[in-house]
């Protein structure tokens, strides 16, 4: 829905609302006329039933408005003399128009100085939870999100099982486009494996002003563009457009930002024709072909082991191992065991269409160079340039593409170029052999990034092997993901914290039952 829908639709909301309450606004020594004023006449409401002002704030905030209208409503039914278990039930499922019915219907009283307090335990439970739900989706949706890393597409920099708090605020803060929509929980409820919102009506795109831009090397959550699968545990094959902010979560590192040229080659990757240096903590990782003499023992187990190489795989194979994932440790370390005579990188020289954009004779190691669009940045727009950009034009902003030839038309005009709406990033992982990137399915547009992951407040070894298997990894406990250095663990920190506050509580209330005695 646009702006213009949007605006017309809470015009109409608030015609419905001064009609269905105004002889209320009356009886509480209001004029008729402050029920139909959009957002004064929730100031006036918020007079009447004795609640706070900045209530009405919420709103207008996506997603939370769903639990404070059902509250307001039974706050107005409540303030007019209509408590009982029956009226509060109605005020909710008739989305709030039974308090119409009782504005023509019903001799009300208006009660200013009514008790605040919930009526039965059951009504002060159903409150506390109310707003617990409310401060804790806030906090989930502008401020800070957990997130656990899933695979190894990011191997060594972040392991797979580490919980993470991601940053919302920091790349600026996106509203939902899916304004109906359970809280706390992504495109699927639990247990019942249903998804958890409706695709409309659905919010116009919108970000809050950014903390920082995101920069070359950083570390990214984001809604993967290409998700149109059907993920409701019903049809894997069918294609199912989600909007885009339940899309499913993807973390990557951020490699090249718009306005980029980036190119790979050999596996090395170049921005604007340089060489990309990663921080000090990342750990790229590469596959690699390791001759073995044919003689001497090899124990595949033990070089695991050994060389902390969990995550990789031996093969042996005329007389050639085979691992995947290795940082440039463990390639020094593996060159010193006997019986392996040469460690060689393996480098994919076959073309492969499956790589983005699926026209040029490219593979993983070696593609490029590629343009990453920049808004209000212009392209020529040719048969050649036109894969390239066909998705950002067509899917990602919303124009209607066709192709006749060598006639490229955009919303019915023919064209020569194209002129980018909003920025867009590429994104891979560190794992360059085991990644699901960008290089297979292109750009990132900037309304999909979600947020920076900042903290790993718990890391579980053998995440997806049963619970029988799990293993804490203590020394990434309360670790930072950014920054210079090597991650350096707060956890002990955090545990004196801990211990100190239970010991100030505790005297506290040994000196103020002292006091009281």
């Amino acid at each position: 829905m646009e702006i213009s829908g949007w605006l017309l639709f809470i015009l109409l909301v608030q015609v419905i609302h001064g009609i269905g309450t105004w002889k209320l606004y009356v009886k509480a020594g209001k004029k008729s006329w402050e029920a139909f004023v959009p957002a004064y006449n929730g100031i006036i409401l918020m007079q009447i039933i004795n609640r706070p002002k900045w209530w009405i704030f919420l709103l207008f905030i996506p997603v939370i408005n769903l639990f404070m209208f059902p509250i307001i409503w039974i706050e107005t039914l409540r303030t007019f003399g209509k408590k009982s278990t029956l009226d509060m039930v109605l005020g909710v499922v008739t989305l709030g128009l039974y308090i119409a019915y009782v504005n023509y219907t019903q001799e009300t009283t208006y009660h200013a100085n009514r008790d605040l307090t919930a009526p039965n335990k059951t009504m002060d439970t159903l409150g506390s939870l109310s707003f617990a739900i409310v401060v804790a989706t806030i906090v989930h949706t502008y401020f800070i999100q957990p997130y656990t890393i899933p695979t190894s597409s990011l191997e060594k920099s972040l392991l797979v099982g580490d919980f993470l708090f991601v940053s919302k605020f920091h790349y600026g803060a996106r509203t939902p486009i899916t304004p109906i929509a359970a809280p706390m929980v992504h495109d699927t409820l639990p247990l019942i494996k249903v998804k958890s919102y409706l695709s409309k009506p659905s919010l116009p795109y919108f970000r809050f002003p950014a903390l920082q831009k995101i920069e070359r090397n950083d570390i990214v959550v984001f809604n993967w563009p290409a998700d149109t699968l059907f993920h409701m545990y019903k049809a894997a094959d069918k294609r199912y457009d989600k909007p885009v902010d339940k899309k499913t979560n993807y973390v990557k590192r951020c490699t090249a930002i718009p306005g980029d040229k980036i190119e790979i080659k050999d596996g090395i990757i170049f921005i604007n024709g340089k060489e990309s240096i990663l921080p000090e903590r990342a750990k790229p990782q590469y596959s690699y072909k390791v001759a073995w003499d044919g003689k001497t023992p090899v124990d595949l187990d033990y070089i695991k082991k050994e060389l902390n190489i969990t995550d990789a795989f031996g093969q042996i194979a005329n007389d050639t191992l085979i691992f995947s994932a290795l940082p440039q440790a463990s390639v020094d370390r593996l060159k010193n065991i006997p019986g392996l005579t040469k460690v060689e990188r393996i480098i994919h020289k076959e073309t492969d269409k499956s790589i983005f954009p699926g026209t040029k004779d490219w593979n993983v190691d070696n593609l490029g160079p590629i343009y990453i669009p920049e808004a209000g940045k212009t392209v020529e727009l040719n048969k050649e340039t036109l894969p390239f950009y066909k998705k950002v034009i067509g899917e990602y902003e919303g124009n209607d593409l066709k192709v006749n030839g060598d006639e490229i038309r955009i919303n019915g005009q023919v064209v020569t170029s194209y002129t980018f709406k909003q920025d867009y990033y590429w994104m891979m992982g560190d794992n360059r052999h085991n990644s699901l990137d960008s290089r297979y399915w292109g750009f990132v547009p900037a309304d999909h990034i979600v947020g920076k992951p900042i903290f790993i407040w718990m890391s579980i070894d053998g995440i997806n092997d049963g619970i029988k298997n799990w293993s804490i990894r203590w020394d990434r406990l309360f670790t930072t993901v950014s920054g210079d250095g090597q991650p350096k663990s707060y956890f002990q920190y955090f545990l004196i914290a801990l211990a100190g506050y239970f010991a100030f509580d505790y005297f506290r209330k040994k000196k103020k039952k002292k006091e009281d005695a």
